[in-house]
């Protein structure tokens, strides 16, 4: 039973956009803090593809059960993948496509440390507004558990 309420609704979308958030906030304070290790090219990924990728599972989900309830079965993308006991795994590109228009620097590094502060501002919203949806949702769960006769 337990199972059946943590995969309903928008729970399991929520939680798996919290694991990509946690994952992703990591990658930015690595990127944070090598900004003036010499040779280093920050890594990102694509928070576009994350949704994108989420997407499909929820879809997937729709066809499958008809409703919204179930697991959701995630496809990987060539940035992100999902296990299947849930944890997000990236795999940040390098490069080019990663800085975003960094300036590469005389010591190789190709640092911008507003993106960079921009991306994490960002993100720890993003992680912000899924917790506060999350619990939101637990919160209804509790209230109608504590209704029962």
């Amino acid at each position: 039973m337990f199972n059946d309420l943590t995969n309903s609704g928008a729970i399991p979308t929520l939680a798996a956009a919290l694991r990509f958030a946690s994952e992703r906030q990591q990658l930015i304070a690595h990127n944070i803090a090598n900004i003036e290790t010499p040779n280093f090219t920050q890594r990102n990924v694509s928070v576009s593809d994350f949704q994108q990728t989420l997407s499909r599972a929820v879809e997937e989900r729709r066809r499958e059960t008809g409703g919204e309830h179930g697991e959701l079965h995630f496809g990987n993308s060539s940035t992100i993948q999902v296990a299947c006991d849930g944890r997000v795994i990236l795999q940040p590109a390098r490069g080019q496509e990663a800085s975003q228009g960094g300036i590469m620097f005389h010591d190789r590094n190709n640092r911008d440390l507003e993106r960079l502060m921009q991306d994490s501002v960002e993100n720890a919203a993003f992680y912000r507004m899924n917790v506060d949806l999350l619990r939101t949702r637990f919160d209804l769960l509790r209230s109608a558990i504590a209704q029962r006769p």
